[in-house]
């Protein structure tokens, strides 16, 4: 009898299980067409950064790469394969990439419609200059964990490829203190080169930007010659603090506020010259940030002292009529932050009729914000002219008059293409394809 029962349950369990599973799975599915569906209503279907593209001849329905994307259900399964379901959400961790069994994702920059702009780099981080390499932010990768993955490996490739060493010049030259800076840094000195690390700002790089209290996102990192870290969420402060920590605990040295002005090759070796120095090194490594240079409206007025490009002490707008320009998350963080703040009155501009590039958390604060009225959103508008106690819009091709103290404007960043282009670099658009 008992053996009886056992058998039985096995059965049950054996068919239960089978049921279950198909159960879930389709509700997977359902799910994803569903987010899929919702994107392409809303004109969210632009990937911004690196993504994921899904080779459909190769891809066996696993699903292994839904669960494996840290930023939630990225990727699903529609029509029986992978898709992606929430194309601007993705920021590319790679992680789907990794996770595939078949190898039937790879991540790519730029879509078919939307081309990005960047420097050549070879798989050794070695630009068409030969010596010269590029790691981080300027390259594409704008993830912190990333950054410090490419510089660290960066480190590795020019290592190797130095044959011969000169005490009299530097084995590398490292531009930039940002993640991916400070790991190549931290390598050069695990790796016994000599080494030399210069940035314009402070240590941070584009994180000394970004205002008070700002939430980053990353994913855990093994930072050279310190360890791992495993936090996944981290404001701004906290951030800064932990490359300080680092640099206290490994000695490492930085020259801060020396800024780059140009990159030579002289004599078999590369003059990189400061306002204040020069350095003779056999390599250089880049890793600067791409949006160094805040892109410009050009419009009349731009030029004024109320107008600014980043957003590091909202409290000093108390009590003024702030108009923020943008769509993007810096655009939106920025909002947010003002409309904290006593008495602020702020005003969203944005040239299209939706946001459709910015986080989930943050799309949910800012319609709430409007909501509520905290933020007076002008979609498909256009700044015409600035001017000192009101700005001039263009809506529905009139002319509108808004009061205004200040105008801070988060419309990109430029490529530093003239200064790559003297150093001898050159720059492609991608457009969907390694």
């Amino acid at each position: 009898m008992l053996e009886v029962f056992i058998n039985g349950f096995t059965a049950v369990v054996a068919l239960g299980i089978p049921v279950w599973y198909i159960a879930k799975n389709s509700k997977h599915k359902k799910r994803a067409r569903k987010k899929l569906a919702q994107a392409t209503e809303r004109g969210m279907i632009e990937p911004i950064s690196l993504h994921p593209v899904i080779d459909l001849s190769n891809c066996i329905q696993t699903g292994a790469c839904v669960p494996a994307c840290p930023e939630g259900e990225i990727l699903g399964i529609v029509d029986g394969a992978a898709a992606l379901v929430a194309p601007t959400k993705c920021i590319g961790h790679g992680a789907c990439e990794a996770a595939c069994p078949v190898e039937a994702i790879s991540l790519v920059f730029g879509t078919e419609k939307r081309g990005v702009e960047l420097p050549f780099v070879k798989q050794t981080f070695e630009t068409n200059v030969d010596g010269v390499y590029i790691a981080g932010e300027l390259g594409g990768m704008g993830l912190i964990r990333n950054a410090v993955t490419q510089g660290r490996e960066a480190v590795d490739y020019i290592h190797d490829s130095l044959a011969k060493r000169d005490p009299k010049v530097h084995d590398l030259a490292i531009v930039g203190a940002g993640p991916a800076g400070i790991a190549a840094s931290l390598q050069a000195q695990k790796r016994g080169l000599n080494f030399v690390t210069l940035d314009q700002d402070d240590i941070g790089g584009t994180v000394l930007s970004y205002p008070r209290q700002k939430l980053v996102m990353t994913q855990p990192m093994d930072i050279p010659q310190y360890g791992k870290v495993k936090f996944r969420e981290i404001i701004k402060e906290d951030l800064l603090g932990l490359w300080q920590e680092v640099i206290d605990k490994t000695g490492l040295e930085v020259r801060t506020h020396e800024k780059v002005e140009s990159i030579e090759r002289t004599n078999g070796f590369f003059t990189v010259r400061s306002g204040s120095h020069e350095h003779l090194a056999k390599r250089v490594l880049l890793a600067i940030g791409r949006r160094g240079t805040p892109r410009k409206l050009d419009v009349p007025g731009e030029k004024s002292s109320k107008v600014a490009y980043r957003l590091l002490e909202p409290e000093q707008y108390a009590n003024k009529r702030v108009m923020v320009v943008g769509g993007g998350d810096s655009a939106v963080e920025a909002a947010l932050a003002l409309s904290k703040q006593r008495g602020t009155q702020v005003t969203l501009s944005y040239r299209k009729n939706a946001f459709s590039r910015i986080k989930e958390k943050n799309e949910q604060q800012i319609e709430h914000a409007i909501e509520s009225g905290r933020v007076h959103a002008l979609f498909e508008s256009n700044i015409a002219e600035i001017r000192r106690e009101q700005v001039t819009l263009m809506m529905d091709d009139k002319k509108y008059g808004l009061a205004n103290d200040y105008v801070l404007i988060f419309v990109g960043g430029v490529l530093p293409t003239a200064f790559l282009q003297k150093i001898g670099i050159s720059i492609e658009k991608k457009f969907g394809v390694r």
